[in-house]
């Protein structure tokens, strides 16, 4: 009622012009919808968000076999390519590995034509993997074209730490010696 009235008298008492009338009836429109559009807060409880903090999981460590991010000599990292990824926590609680991405960063000498000297040419291959293991494929083309001074990368590794709950572990680098 009281806003059909200033509604009213802005349209036609208001002395001015036409300009000043519609910047008066859209203040007022505004102002009248504005208690429309307000959010409501909800009020969280204590023990709610206390509840959540406790269940993260505590500092998490990834592992390839039994080897953290490491240099290894080729014959090892060639026993461990059939190896799952294995991921604890401070108390030694296993997670399962949901999935991670893979990385084979392979060196190969070349000779610059430019300068006539050695250099070192970096080619990188990688997949993304749904299990903890590395596929057959993946894991019998590794052992063929494995050299010394080859990177391993296990990154973005997801693990499940309780019903409906994933998690990024930390990420592995494992050096070829």
């Amino acid at each position: 009622m009281i806003a059909r009235s200033l509604l009213y008298r802005a349209i036609f008492l208001y002395p001015g012009t036409i300009m000043q009338k519609h910047l008066l009836l859209s203040c007022l429109l505004s102002a009248v919808a504005m208690p429309v559009f307000a959010q409501t807060h909800k009020k969280v409880s204590a023990a709610t968000t206390t509840a959540a903090s406790n269940k993260r999981p505590m500092k998490l460590r990834s592992s390839w076999g039994i080897y953290l991010s490491d240099t290894l000599p080729k014959t090892e990292v060639t026993k461990l390519l059939d190896s799952a990824l294995v991921v604890r926590d401070e108390k030694n609680n296993k997670y399962p590995v949901i999935s991670f991405a893979f990385t084979y960063e392979k060196h190969e000498p070349y000779l610059n034509d430019t300068t006539g000297q050695p250099a070192i040419y970096k080619d990188f291959t990688g997949d993304n993997f749904k299990s903890p293991t590395l596929t057959p494929l993946w894991s019998k083309g590794l052992k063929e074209s494995l050299q010394s001074g080859d990177v391993l990368y296990f990154d973005e590794i997801i693990i499940k730490y309780a019903e409906e709950k994933y998690y990024k572990a930390p990420s592995i680098r494992i050096n070829v010696k």
